[in-house]
């Protein structure tokens, strides 16, 4: 039975800032610090800094995360909505941040589980895995921390869609054509067909 665990929250300390000229921005920058805007649900863009490292929490793991900012004392519920990163050092230049409520449906990517032992892969064929995450959208008690996707009765030469793909009070908002996962025929999958085929025929 499909069981699902509500994603988790991480508590992230931001530091409140004026919009400053280039000047301020990387003198932000050489303290470790990363400018970043939120915005969405009644909210004025709303300038903050966080810290390098706790970013690296958001942004360096598979995971997504509902993320409680608190940002003087004050707190904001919101999610990671996307980073401009330095074409040679990588570094994050900015980032900005959604903010969430109750209220309304949150989307967000969330990653996937193959799970079971593929019917295909016993018989030789190679998985492949074509996507780590799916979009979707769910008010924000509903929202999954990963998204489980059984593989046990996957076939040779067959493919897992996202339109293929439901779960309770949570809608998928990526494209139904997108592609979870596949099982390839592979030499050894066509060699044991053929000697199964063979057999038969005896």
């Amino acid at each position: 039975i499909f069981k699902q665990t509500n994603m988790e929250t991480i508590i992230i300390k931001g530091n409140a800032r004026t919009i400053g000229n280039k000047q301020a921005i990387k003198a932000l920058r050489r303290n470790g610090e990363v400018p970043c805007v939120m915005y969405g649900h009644n909210l004025n863009n709303l300038t903050f800094s966080i810290n390098e490292k706790d970013l690296k929490k958001i942004t360096h793991t598979p995971k997504s995360y509902i993320i409680k900012m608190d940002i003087e004392g004050k707190e904001y519920t919101c999610v990671f909505h996307s980073a401009q990163y330095h074409p040679v050092t990588d570094e994050a230049l900015h980032v900005d941040f959604l903010s969430i409520s109750n209220e309304r449906p949150v989307v967000i990517d969330v990653p996937i589980v193959l799970t079971g032992n593929s019917e295909g892969v016993k018989q030789g064929g190679k998985l492949m895995v074509s996507a780590r995450k799916l979009k979707v959208s769910a008010m924000l008690e509903n929202l999954p921390d990963t998204l489980e996707v059984d593989i046990t009765t996957l076939a040779l030469g067959k493919t897992i869609v996202a339109g293929s793909l439901s779960y309770e009070n949570v809608n998928i908002v990526s494209p139904k054509s997108t592609i979870i996962c596949a099982v390839k025929m592979t030499r050894a999958a066509l060699g044991a067909a053929a000697a199964a085929a063979a057999a038969a025929r005896k």
